[in-house]
């Protein structure tokens, strides 16, 4: 302890993370508890290794935050360069889990390239950004970005992993702290709506919706003499992204996936079928009530109706045995944790120490709200862990590495790259 306060080491942070991760492992073993012999550390179980793998992350990030912060500065492309490296080598070498070929399989265990990736293009964009000097404010700099984070997610996507992939948009948050001009912000959201109506509505409705729309920029623009040309690439660029959208709701995602999202607008009710988990996590959550039923005391946890409930589904323990109560106090320790990053970020006097914390808060905050929202019906199921909660090596330790740097980085504030 005096090591951390000796080195400037946020402790506030420490804690936070400390705490997260213990009632996470808690959280383990009450989802894979089914009998009075099972033991919280036995190596079979999935709560002995997933404190295994908290040992290891611990002792790494001890390792990263005794280390001297230059290193870290000096090998971003490199670590950029390993992460694309290994998600191509996962295409090839890699064990399929589900249907994805996103695992390097090591023995009893399995490593999750795609999660330490977010570290790689992360730490490149901080160090492009700061070193150049950039702002996100001109386009040339800002498609140069883009291309940095479209490399690993191309390769994550052939895995096919679009959770993983989901995720970097949240990256669009950190653009726009660095500058991102607001007509960028406008084009983002539109996109966002024209897709949505797109899959909800159909192609055809999309296309009359934009119809009318074009008719209500011509009257807008009516004194400007280019406004059939303003309202023509309006028109044309709009339908081609409605059109792609189409193509890939129709033709390249798999069938799971479609009635996943047909779940989420509300085409599609089969609770038996494609909607089964999301089915019993909602009675699981709702079953809860205000107080919960009690530490291993949930009948949906134990009867193991929810398939994947210790990495996907991890919410639905605490929902079922904390209730709404305890749902509220996770939700706050994750946004306390998430809160006091963007603090620290913001007292940054390097801009690679800036980006890279706001782009941990990013980043945490989509697996968060994207986890929960799938427990509770307000995303599709697409396979996103919980920082911390759910188990498995890969998001332990690249989260936790992930924080570690960002801690040390902190620790150094008042030097500059």
């Amino acid at each position: 302890m005096d090591v951390l306060k000796k080195n400037r080491i946020d402790l506030t942070t420490i804690l936070m993370y400390l705490i997260l991760i213990f009632f996470g492992c808690l959280s383990i073993y009450s989802s894979s508890y089914n009998n009075i012999n099972d033991h919280l550390l036995l190596l079979e179980s999935a709560s002995g290794k997933q404190i295994l793998f908290i040992g290891i992350s611990i002792f790494l990030s001890c390792f990263i935050l005794l280390i001297d912060v230059r290193i870290i500065y000096r090998l971003s492309y490199l670590i950029y360069f390993i992460s694309i490296i290994s998600l191509f080598l996962v295409l090839i070498f890699g064990k399929e889990v589900g249907g994805a070929k996103a695992w390097f399989s090591l023995g009893p265990f399995s490593l999750q390239p795609a999660e330490f990736a977010k570290i790689g293009t992360v730490i490149a964009i901080a160090k492009v950004i700061n070193d150049q000097n950039i702002y996100l404010d001109s386009f040339k700099n800002l498609i140069k970005i883009v291309l940095i984070i479209m490399i690993p997610c191309s390769l994550i996507l052939l895995q096919p992993d679009a959770g993983s992939c989901l995720v970097f948009g949240s990256l669009f948050f950190v653009f726009y702290r660095e500058g991102l001009s607001s007509k960028y912000v406008i084009v983002v959201i539109s996109i966002a709506i024209i897709s949505l109506c797109t899959i909800i509505f159909g192609q055809v409705t999309t296309l009359l919706i934009l119809f009318l729309l074009t008719f209500i920029i011509i009257h807008l623009f009516k004194k400007n003499k280019n406004r059939f040309f303003i309202s023509l690439i309006f028109f044309i660029t709009f339908t081609i992204i409605s059109s792609i959208v189409n193509f890939t709701y129709e033709n390249l995602l798999g069938q799971h996936q479609k009635e996943r999202i047909d779940l989420i607008i509300g085409k599609e009710k089969n609770t038996l079928g494609s909607g089964y988990n999301l089915n019993q996590s909602l009675i699981a959550i709702g079953s809860g009530q205000y107080f919960g039923k009690g530490y291993l005391k949930g009948t949906q946890t134990k009867g193991n109706f929810i398939p994947e409930q210790n990495t996907d589904f991890i919410f639905c323990t605490i929902g079922e045995e904390f209730g709404f109560l305890g749902s509220i106090v996770t939700l706050s320790l994750f946004l306390s944790l998430i809160l006091r990053i963007v603090i620290l970020s913001e007292k940054q006097t390097s801009r690679f120490s800036r980006i890279f914390g706001y782009s941990l808060a990013s980043i945490l905050f989509a697996h968060t709200l994207i986890n929960i929202g799938m427990t509770i019906g307000l995303v599709p199921v697409i396979g996103i862990p919980l920082p911390f909660f759910s188990y498995g090596g890969s998001s332990m330790l690249a989260f936790s590495i992930f924080l570690a740097i960002f801690l040390k980085l902190d620790s150094c504030r008042l030097e500059r790259f």
